[in-house]
């Protein structure tokens, strides 16, 4: 009989574990990536509630957080991995970076922006210009509240940044790595812009103009 119960009792401290496992609330997320550090200007263009807030970032009450790896980067962007390093290390340098910053220059882009979109962004500007017109004399306002020495200092962050990944992708690349810790070379063999090719706008608003002869005539058709 002891035997009996010893075993149910065995039985029920095995199952107990299993049966609270299965009732047991699932593992929550993981977080969400952080998103890359943005300028004034471009938050205000972002979205409606950026355009709307560009007041509150003229008093310096709202302000960007520079993560960590960036101000790191502004003391010393050429500074050199632990000694011994390898590709692995430079992966784990790199991608603080890559999630401060967003994507990097060697990546191709997967398709431009439309006129909606960079009609959206210069109209959210113009609202955010707007908005900011209401504090009277808003270059001193900015000046004293710190707001343009912060913005001064995203920009010299995110410059660091840049400078920070470019050096850590070249030691990458000198030791045969792999993307991230070295430049993906999407984009070899590309050409150079054209600086002095015409503009031709990708939905245009009338036909081109016809051919014409010196005399300033549109030239008949050959005839058959």
């Amino acid at each position: 009989m002891r035997a009996h119960a010893l075993l149910l009792a065995a039985g029920l401290a095995l199952v107990g574990p299993a049966a609270h496992a299965q009732n047991a609330p699932p593992s929550p997320p993981p977080p969400p990536a952080s998103e890359p550090v943005k300028t004034s200007d471009e938050v205000k263009r972002e979205s409606l509630e950026g355009a709307a807030t560009a007041p509150l970032r003229d008093l310096n009450v709202l302000r960007t957080k520079i993560p960590r790896v960036l101000l790191e980067a502004m003391a010393d962007p050429y500074e050199r991995p632990p000694r011994g390093y390898r590709c692995p290390q430079l992966i784990e340098l790199v991608r603080p970076l890559d999630d401060a910053l967003g994507p990097d220059l060697d990546l191709v882009r997967v398709q431009d922006q439309d006129m909606m979109e960079r009609s959206r962004e210069t109209a959210l500007g113009a609202a955010a210009d707007l908005a900011s017109d209401v504090i009277p004399f808003r270059g001193w306002v900015r000046k004293l509240t710190g707001a343009e020495r912060h913005d001064r200092l995203v920009r010299d962050a995110i410059f660091a940044g840049g400078v920070r990944r470019a050096y850590l992708k070249g030691l990458g690349e000198a030791r045969g790595c792999n993307p991230p810790a070295t430049p993906s070379h999407e984009k070899a063999g590309t050409p150079p812009p054209d600086p002095d090719r015409r503009f031709n706008p990708k939905y245009p608003t009338r036909l081109p103009d016809a051919p014409q002869t010196p005399a300033g005539t549109t030239p008949s058709a050959p005839r058959r």
